[in-house]
Parts: structure tokens; sequence; C-alpha cells
């Protein structure tokens, strides 16, 4: 007998500390486990030195906004030093409790070795952390913080002054009437009122853009694949998809973040689906854009105007055809660049710092909280099967539908206090928000990223029978109210249903909607529904076989013999265009999809 339990958000814990626990907390990420590193110190140390009577010790190596200095005096002594070098914040480190960076300082490894210990949290004031070592943050027993929500707005504003400086020609027009020209009939611009804009990420940025846009008397639409739809309505914003969006725009705006999918995501296959004379306007990343593919565009008369804050090299080399060509508004990255930003990035990086000096895990942390090794060690192969199943299941979400509700079942013969899932629940939000976002998610921030998004996750524990020697029997993702971009893949209620279990410590996907699968999830998958016939396995193998592709696993599930199939095939390579269209062609096959893991 099997009975279940639903909940949202509330699964019983290990009996092991309490993430509030002044207690050391090891590493949840880092499936490679070092026995020798368990003598890593607590992230709160700095706790017990309070309650002496003393004062932890904040570093603060960069321009931070005066309120921020404030809040941080109110709980720290504050060291205020600026432009240290490498090696003068390697000596420094030793005596801080705290460290807070913009963009200019790298805190690398050398820094944490450098801290023997000492450093309980780095706090970066701004979204990005390429300037820090996670990885030794992490194995180092030190949180990292950032201020992700302060520049919100700022960089709306920035994006709409870009859209209508470009439109009207400003910048140009600027510099002529500073040479001594006069050339009104040269910067003759373009009216926004009535014009299409494509918002290309309907994000925090993105949606602040979109109801800027409309004020100005603009037609909205926006693309994202995993935006509700009902945020986007009470916006007035019509949710398209991508070759919609670049066909009917008048203007363009990036705000996407830059991942493997999103990287030159405008290059010259996609210019030349746009209505010619198009405006394009970039406050996200430079490398969104493939630079030389947009200069000719601009040539060619494709894009009539560029408007760009950001670039894949910053600053950009002096002799860029990009910033030099006449018809391209350029900035030095100011996006964030308002005195209120600068003050409210000040506030949100100091609150955090403080919060995770006092012992309290940030809603903003960008490296993991700790586990102890020992539930790692058991839990590793499920937390692989967790985030993979997260990230098979969002790829099978059609564009413009929204994601909103997503229940996740556990399958055990374990009683409820003996199963820990909040990293396995981590680990699932983890799979479905950063294939498509530039957050990173971790047990700290992953129920907080998902409420952001307005993603209900929900878990069921079906309780089996039997030896509770393994912590899972399977782990099965729902994806409700959604469409698919493989039919087969929507189960008997209709939701998108994906299930797997662990086999010898590999994770397997052993479910697609209603069809039976057995195939291992490493490097990525092609599912293909098709009329269950001889010969199948062999055409469609041989056809990966010409490109070279290596087939690593293969599973056929049916309803029926000589009635419809589902077959799942494990691909080390990425199939190339061709090799995918002719899988697409075989007569059999009613319809296929693959998915990157």
């Amino acid at each position: 007998m099997a009975t279940s339990s639903s909940q949202t958000l509330r699964t019983p814990f290990l009996k092991t500390p309490s993430l509030n626990s002044k207690l050391p907390l090891y590493s949840a990420f880092s499936v490679a486990i070092h026995p020798t590193r368990r003598s890593v110190k607590p992230l709160v140390v700095v706790v017990s030195a309070a309650a002496l009577g003393g004062k932890p010790t904040v570093l603060v190596a960069e321009k931070l906004g005066d309120a921020g200095i404030e809040l941080l005096k109110e709980f720290a002594n504050v060291d205020c030093a600026y432009n240290l070098s490498p090696e003068e914040l390697c000596t420094k480190i030793s005596l801080c409790d705290a460290l807070i960076v913009r963009s200019g300082t790298k805190v690398s490894r050398e820094v944490f070795e450098s801290s023997a210990g000492r450093l309980k949290v780095v706090g970066r004031a701004g979204v990005g952390i390429d300037n820090v070592d996670l990885a030794a943050a992490t194995e180092h027993g030190c949180l990292v913080v950032n201020a992700p929500t302060a520049n919100t707005v700022a960089a709306a504003e920035h994006g709409i002054a870009l859209l209508t400086a470009m439109a009207r020609n400003v910048a140009q027009a600027d510099a002529s009437v500073k040479a001594g020209k006069w050339q009104r009939n040269k910067y003759v611009g373009v009216s926004v009122v009535g014009k299409t804009l494509a918002v290309m990420g309907f994000g925090k940025v993105g949606s602040e853009v979109a109801r800027r846009a409309k004020g100005l008397g603009m037609h909205v639409i926006a693309h994202d694949p995993y935006a509700p739809s009902d945020r986007a309505r009470a916006i007035g914003v019509d949710l398209v998809s991508f070759d919609e969006a670049l066909a009917t725009a008048d203007f363009i705006s990036l705000h996407m973040p830059l991942t493997p999918a999103t990287s030159k995501i405008l290059n010259d296959e996609t210019f030349a689906k746009m209505k010619k004379g198009v405006r394009i306007v970039n406050v996200a990343r430079g490398g969104v854009i493939d630079e030389e593919a947009l200069v000719r565009a601009l040539d060619a008369g494709i894009v009539a105007q560029a408007a760009l804050d950001v670039f894949t090299q910053e600053p950009p080399p002096k002799d860029s055809k990009l910033v030099q060509h006449e018809r391209v508004t350029v900035t030095p990255h100011l996006g964030a660049s308002t005195m209120e930003a600068q003050e409210g990035v000040a506030i949100e990086v100091a609150e955090a710092v403080v919060g995770a000096l006092k012992g309290e895990l940030a809603a903003t942390a960008v490296n993991a909280p700790m586990v102890p090794a020992e539930v790692l060690t058991e839990l590793k192969p499920y937390v692989e099967l967790a985030e993979k199943l997260g990230r098979l299941a969002v790829q099978l979400v059609a564009g413009g539908s929204g994601m909103k509700t997503v229940k996740v079942t556990y399958a055990s013969a374990r009683g409820p206090d003996d199963l820990d899932t909040r990293l396995l629940r981590a680990m699932i939000i983890k799979g479905l928000i950063e294939p498509i976002s530039s957050v990173f998610v971790n047990l700290v921030n992953a129920d907080f990223t998902a409420k952001q998004r307005g993603l209900k996750i929900t878990e069921e524990r079906i309780n089996l029978d039997g030896s509770p020697e393994s912590p899972l029997d399977f782990i099965q993702v729902q994806i409700a109210n959604v469409e698919s971009r493989f039919a087969s893949s929507i189960s008997e209620y209709g939701e998108i249903k994906v299930e797997g279990r662990v086999k010898d410590g590999i994770p397997h996907l052993t479910k697609v909607g209603s069809f039976d699968v057995d195939v291992t999830l490493e490097g990525s998958i092609i599912l293909c529904r098709q009329v269950d016939q001889p010969g199948m396995i062999g055409t469609v193998g041989s056809i990966l076989g010409e490109e070279n592709v290596n087939v690593n696993f293969m599973s056929v599930g049916r309803i029926a013999p000589r009635k419809q199939a589902v077959m799942a095939i494990g691909v080390d390579d990425q199939p190339s265009k061709e090799a995918l269209k002719k899988i697409g062609d075989v007569p059999a096959i009613e319809e296929f999809v693959f998915l990157k893991l």
C-alpha cells in the first residue's frame, strides 16, 4: 500500500541544524565531497565575538553610498580602503569578518585563503558576481550576497532614455551643434507613439520598460517563454513568440540574461527576420548581440539605428566599427548609474551583509549554505536527478504559455522525519529557472526566487512499503496549465509530466507523460513520438550515425504493439539542424523534440 500527502513549500527536515542554526552548515552544491574540509568554520563565528562585547569588522574596498556605510556602522567596525592592490587586499583580509566590493575588485581564491577562515561574508554591491570566486567562497565557509533589485528602475529608465534619444537623434545632433553646424534636415527623427516595441525578456527590468513605453503611447509586445501571461496582461502587454516579436517590432529592447541559450541571440539569421528599419536598444548584456552581425545589419539598412549601453568587451576597442557607426548611440554601461540606485544598492548590500553576520541567511545569497557531508553523499545522485528533471520539464514548455504551478512528488519508504527534501526541491527549482535566467539558485534563495517569478511549488510524499535503504524510489515533476512542445509529455490529467529514478548511482528518465521509457540523463535527449513499427530504432540511429553523433542510450515505450510509441534517445553531442530535420522527416515520426541537459 502507498499513501500520499501534499504540502506547499513545507517539507520535513532531517534532525540536523536548522537554517537559523549557529552550527556549521556544510556545502549544499559541491557534489565532490572533501572530508579534509570538514573543519570549515561556521558562517556565524562572529556572533560569539559580538556576544562578548566585540564588533565584527567590515572592509569596504570600493566606494559605497553613505546610507549603506551608516547602516554598517550601527553593527560593525567599518574600514573604507579603496584601490587596494591584490597583495594589500590579501594582507588586510585576515583582520576582517566581511568584505564589500563592486565590480572592480577581484575576490580570488587567494583572498579567501589569506583570510584564514575569518571572512564570513562577501557583499557585491550590484548584480553580477563575476569578480568573486564562488567555489572558493563555498569551500571556505563564506557566504556571498549581492544587491539584485535596487538597480531595476534605473536600468529601465536608461533603456527608455536611449530609446527616445535614438529615435530623435539627440546624441548626433548635440555633437553636430557643438561642432558649429546646424543640420536640421539631417537629423529628422521618428515618433514613438503608435509604434510597436518588442521587449525581449519580461523580467523585472523588462516589465518596467514596458510600463513606461505604454505611457509613451507605444504598442508593447514581449517575448519570454517563462513569463506569466497574467502579469503581462495586467500591464497591457501581449506575450508572443520570438519570431513574431522580430517580424512585427519597430523597436526591440533587450532585457534577457546572458546564458548559453541567449549568447549572440541577435545574429545574421535573426536580423534577417526583422522588419526593415527596426531600431534596437540594449541595456542588458553585450554578449546577447553578435556585434559584427549588427554592423552588417546597419550597413544593409535592416537595422535603422541602435542604442547600446553594454558591449561584449568593456570598454570596447577604440576603433570599434560598432561604436563609431554614425547610426549608433552608445553609453558606458550607465544602466545603474543614478544617485538613487547607488544609494539603494548600498542599503541592499549592507542589509544583506549585516544579516549574514548576525547568523541570518540572506535571500540574495548567490552561493550555497551547507548541509552535512554524509547527507550530501547519500543524496548526490538524487540531487543530480532533481536538477535534470527540472531542466527537462522547463524545456518542454511551449513559449508564451507561462509557468505558474509545479508539483513535485517524492516516492520513498522512509519516514517523514528521515528525508530532507529541501535540497531536492531547490535543485528542481534550479533546473527550472537557471536555464532561462541569470540568477544563481541554491538552497538559500530557491523558494524566494520561485516566489519572485510567480512560481508555486507544491510537494507530495508517496509513502511506500519496503526497505528504506535508498532515500527515494522516484521523483516526478509536473507542470500544470501550460502548452507543451512535445504533446506526448502531457499526462492523462493535462500536465507536462516527467519522472526519474536513480539506477546504480546514475539518474534515469523513466517516464514522459503516460509513456514508460528508460534513458540515462547524460548528455542530451531526443524524444520522438512515432508509429510503433519495425526498423524505427535503426532508422533514427543511422541518421545520427551519419552525423557522427554518439548514442549513449535508447529506449522505447509504447501504448500497445503497432500503436503509438515514444522513443527516448540519449546523445553525447548536439545533432545539427540538418540531422534533426531528417529525423522529423521520417514518415512514421509524428513529433520530436531535442532537449539539452
